[in-house]
Formats: structure tokens, sequence, C-alpha cells
């Protein structure tokens, strides 16, 4: 589906323009298929463009959403929790990356095909529905180069996109971001962005004040600070293109010594592909001010970023806490 803003429209365009409009969306559409599609997809497009970097902070995220997603299936939570739940907390995993990956995927192509004509194509990210922010910045950075401000620039909206469709929508806030097991997660800081090596380490960060857009702009922040710090960098690589992303945390488990068992199942055994639509499309950026704290570079690490021993006790106190919430159901 394409959209036109006023000033241009869709009969003003080349019939090359066309094409590519019609080969970006194709291609979107084929990679956008479920998270391990995107994730490879990510990884493959920096591979190809190292100087965006955001691609390889996205694809490493998205790891993370399918480890997420396959938890909920594995032996832990899907004892505790109720099968509704489960469905519908995954579809909000699911959700959240489709739009991301919906809206990020074409920016990327098209500064792809840019940069092979030598010349900037982004006045066709309107047809793509990216807000005018973004088109500003990709015009900004094809002519200074700002690196890091465009990693930061697409982090800003990512998290605008999903705020509105997923945070904020009445479904998910009753469902899911207002359930009592949300927001104890939350609190206790079970959940967390976790980078693998294949030494067996753990490095990242954890994930509070999950509802709050500003602080996952920081949380974006702080993980591509630790994703490109440069000793740890070869080894977050190395392990993103030599370990197969399944789903299951058995991906980095496999690792740790003493080896684990694998818990949790692999996503394309595990969950359907879903079919998506998007919905009532709105700039997000016409109607919200892009605050100072967003635009500074600076990651503010409270916490150690090497979180290994921390991973582990954490993970300890949520199988007792399991274990804990099963006996007490059994007495009643």
């Amino acid at each position: 589906m394409m959209f036109y803003q006023k000033g241009l429209t869709i009969e003003q365009l080349s019939t090359a323009e066309i094409e590519l409009i019609t080969q970006i969306n194709e291609k979107t559409n084929r990679y956008n298929m479920d998270n391990i599609s995107r994730t490879k997809a990510y990884l493959h497009y920096y591979s190809k463009n190292p100087e965006i970097k955001w691609a390889f902070l996205a694809s490493m995220v998205s790891r993370n959403a399918g480890w997420s997603m396959c938890d909920l299936e594995g032996n832990l939570f899907s004892k505790a929790l109720d099968k509704n739940f489960r469905k519908k907390l995954f579809f909000a995993y699911e959700r959240a990356n489709w739009l991301i990956f919906q809206d990020a995927f074409p920016q990327l192509l098209l500064y792809q095909y840019s940069t092979k004509i030598k010349r900037p194509m982004f006045h066709l990210l309107k047809f793509f529905y990216v807000s005018s922010f973004m088109e500003r910045e990709w015009q900004k950075f094809w002519h200074d180069r700002q690196i890091s401000r465009l990693m930061v620039s697409l982090i800003i909206n990512e998290q605008n996109v999903i705020q509105k469709p997923v945070i904020k929508h009445p479904v998910y806030q009753s469902t899911v971001f207002r359930s009592f097991l949300f927001i104890f997660q939350d609190w206790l800081h079970f959940n967390s962005v976790i980078f693998p090596t294949c030494e067996g380490e753990l490095f990242g960060a954890s994930v509070n004040g999950f509802k709050s857009v500003s602080k996952r702009i920081d949380l974006g922040k702080r993980l591509a600070d630790i994703l490109f710090e440069n000793t740890l960098y070869p080894m977050f690589y190395e392990f993103a293109c030599s370990t197969e992303h399944t789903g299951s945390r058995i991906d980095y488990e496999c690792y740790f010594n003493p080896k684990r068992i694998r818990s949790t199942p692999f996503l394309r055994c595990t969950f359907p592909v879903v079919k998506h639509q998007r919905h009532n499309f709105r700039d997000w950026s016409k109607s919200i001010r892009i605050k100072r704290k967003w635009r500074n570079e600076r990651a503010d690490h409270k916490h150690p970023i090497e979180i290994s021993d921390w991973y582990l006790k954490k993970q300890d106190q949520l199988k007792k806490g399991i274990y804990l919430s099963e006996w007490v159901n059994s007495i009643k």
C-alpha cells in the first residue's frame, strides 16, 4: 500500500521510481515474515553497509525478541502463565518488531540504492509511511555523514513508531502492560537485552520502565554504546555471524561452561507466521516534539555492562519464583 503527502503524488514519479518503490515493498514484505527472517535481514544489510550501525543493533535486539518469544513456550513460562496471556504477549512482541521492520527496512534499502546511483532518493520515503523526521535525518546524513547521529535518530524513530500502535494500544495496555507479571518483571529488572560472545560471556542492560518512550530510547543508546565498544564489538560480530538464530536461548547458552540443556523451543517450530496490516498511518513527528535528551548521543551506564553472573542469578530467581507460584496454586 502506498501513501503520499501534499506536494508529491504518485503520478509525478518516474517509471523508474515507481518500480523502485514496488521492489522495496516486495523485499521488505518478504524479509518481514517472522523474527528469524528480520534478524537475518538486518545482519546481512549491515555486512554490506557497515556505516549504518543501527542495522547491527537492530539485528541483535531482534535476536533478543526471538528469545523472549520462545521463552513463553519454554519449560518455565508454559507452566506458570495462562495460555491466552502467553498468546497476547507473543503478539505484542511480534507486532512491535513487525512495525519497526516495516518502517525501517525501506529506509535502509532506499539509502543503499542512493549510494548505488550516487544520488539521494529520500524524497521517496514518504511513500513508505516513513516520518518526515527521518526524511530530514537521511538528507542530513547524506551530506555530513554523522554516523552516530543517524543511529540515534533511528533509535528515536523506532521507539516512537511503536508507542501508539503497540505500547498505548488499548488491548495491549489492558491485557499485557498493566498485568501483574509485566509490572513485576519491569520492577525487578528481570527483562534484559543480552549481547553474547562465543566465549560464553554476556553483556547488556536490563529493561526498566518499558512503557516510557524516553526510557526505551535511553536503553537503545546504552545498548548501542555497549555493542560498538571497541574491544567488545569484534566478539559480538563474531557471535552474530557464526551463530544461527533459532529463537531458543540455547543459541548462546551452548557456549556456557558447563553447557546447558535446551529449555526453550525453536521459534519456527512453535509460532505461526502472523499476517499484519498497517492501520491509520500518522506521522508521529508531526505531533511530538523531539526532546533534547533524546538527541544526546552520550550513554549513561548506571550498572555494569558485563552481566554473566547477574543473568544467571536472575534466571535462578525467576525459576524459584515460578516453582513457588506452582506450589501455592497446588495447595489451594
